[in-house]
């Protein structure tokens, strides 16, 4: 039963329509307010100029999108998204070894970010108290500064009260810049690694010996900076990302025409997918994202901040995306929200607090394994983990036994997919292969 009248999400991107199905639980009223237009289909978006790359669910969130909204993967799988086996249809090339394939029972789905954001959106159209508003630049929050509460937000022409505001606006979020300048001190750590992301859609001949759905090349840092994926996609498609650390990806070369993104791809470290789209037809032009730094705020340590107010998504924390778990990383804080707003429902003003908190306590794992890998670069620049050194040499023979070793893969997948802990790593068996791994590589050397 609701017992609150109105809360307002800034932002209908993935995290702020999550935000909206668990909050339309017990809110009279939920508005999503939308900087872009409406999409008449799945297509890119302007607010969203990441949209045009790959992405994909890991499993922990494509289980927990599931548990959010019953049915959707059949949605996704009934529109052409392309179901495959995980540990099968994957050809993984990592740190200098492919990874062992196996039938592990895992099941990912491929599909575009436009088609993705497109049917979770007509699935929360589908909520009778949610209501999207677009084309609305939210300018101001309406603050109560007595009582240190947010109480709605400030439109061009409008004010709208509501019990309790999301900020899902991204890492250009208002709410950042707002609580500086009211003398909210935002703990930020932040992490420089000048990534270039870059995107091409083909339709490739049919090849009957092509024994894969996504094939990932990675680099083998810190010699190897430029990494790739191409991924079978709906409508027959494949979309091809690159990846450049550090600068390593000229953008006007890459971007200028068709072979520009070419000869990119034949800088990988194997020419698998340069020879698979070398005489393949481009379907798209070239599309460039640039991500400078990866950034977590930390609202959990934010001193008496601003009651009635809720951070989610990237604009809490915005994770390298060569990993792929920003939207799963956003459907489990959705989750979390959902059990506070369960578990507060008499008390609301309790949530906020409490939810940043969860929040943390999601991301803090998966901060720490994404910088640890993107610290082997020596131009990263940033706050180090402690025991950084240690940590990078058991994840590269981890790595590396993943090519060889079904079991140690097997752990790999759960702790890449976000269903187990990284501390799962770290049982005595898997230690002691590791130990057995690294001296039988120094005896052949």
């Amino acid at each position: 039963m609701s017992s609150k009248n109105k809360a307002i999400i800034i932002g209908g991107g993935i995290s702020g329509k999550l935000a909206a199905r668990v909050l339309s639980d017990i809110y009279k009223e939920v508005v999503i307010l939308e900087r872009d237009q409406v999409q008449a289909g799945p297509s890119p978006r302007k607010g969203a100029p990441q949209g045009e790359h790959l992405h994909a669910l890991l499993h922990a969130g494509e289980y927990g999108l599931e548990e959010l909204l019953p049915g959707i993967t059949e949605d996704f799988h009934r529109t052409g998204a392309v179901k495959i086996n995980s540990t099968i249809d994957l050809a993984w090339f990592h740190h200098g070894a492919w990874k062992v394939r196996y039938d592990g029972g895992y099941n990912t789905t491929l599909q575009t970010r436009p088609h993705l954001e497109w049917h979770i959106e007509q699935y929360i159209k589908r909520i009778p108290n949610v209501v999207f508003s677009y084309n609305q630049v939210v300018e101001d929050f309406l603050y109560n500064e007595e009582q240190n509460q947010i109480i709605g937000v400030q439109l061009k022409d409008e004010s709208i009260i509501a019990d309790l505001v999301v900020d899902a606006s991204g890492v250009s979020s208002l709410s950042s810049n707002w609580l500086g300048k009211h003398g909210f001190g935002i703990p930020e750590e932040k992490v420089e690694i000048n990534l270039s992301y870059v995107s091409k859609q083909f339709e490739l001949s049919e090849n009957q010996d092509r024994d894969w759905k996504i094939k990932m090349v990675y680099p083998n840092p810190p010699q190897e900076k430029i990494g790739g994926t191409i991924s079978k996609v709906e409508g027959n498609r494949y979309i091809v990302t690159l990846m450049g650390y550090h600068n390593s990806v000229n953008n006007q070369e890459v971007v200028k025409d068709d072979n520009g993104f070419i000869e990119m791809v034949k800088k990988l470290p194997r020419l698998d997918i340069y020879q698979e789209i070398e005489n393949a037809t481009p379907l798209t032009k070239t599309s460039l994202y640039r991500i400078p730094n990866i950034i977590w705020r930390r609202f959990d340590k934010v001193e008496n901040s601003p009651n009635g107010l809720v951070q989610i998504g990237d604009t809490v924390c915005r994770i390298d995306p060569v990993f792929g778990q920003g939207m799963s990383i956003a459907i489990l804080e959705a989750l979390a929200l959902q059990k506070l707003l369960q578990k507060h429902e008499g008390e609301l003003h309790k949530v906020p607090a409490a939810f940043h908190k969860s929040a943390a306590k999601i991301i803090s794992p998966i901060w720490n394994m994404v910088i640890t890998e993107d610290f082997r670069y020596p131009a990263t620049k940033g706050k180090k983990p402690f025991g950084l050194s240690l940590q990078q040499w058991y994840a590269k023979n981890i790595f590396l036994l993943s090519s060889q070793n079904q079991e140690i893969y097997n752990s790999f997948v759960k702790v890449m997919n976000l269903v187990r802990p990284i501390t799962s790593l770290m049982k005595p068996g898997i230690i002691k292969s590791v130990v057995i791994f690294v001296f039988s590589k120094s005896r052949k050397s």
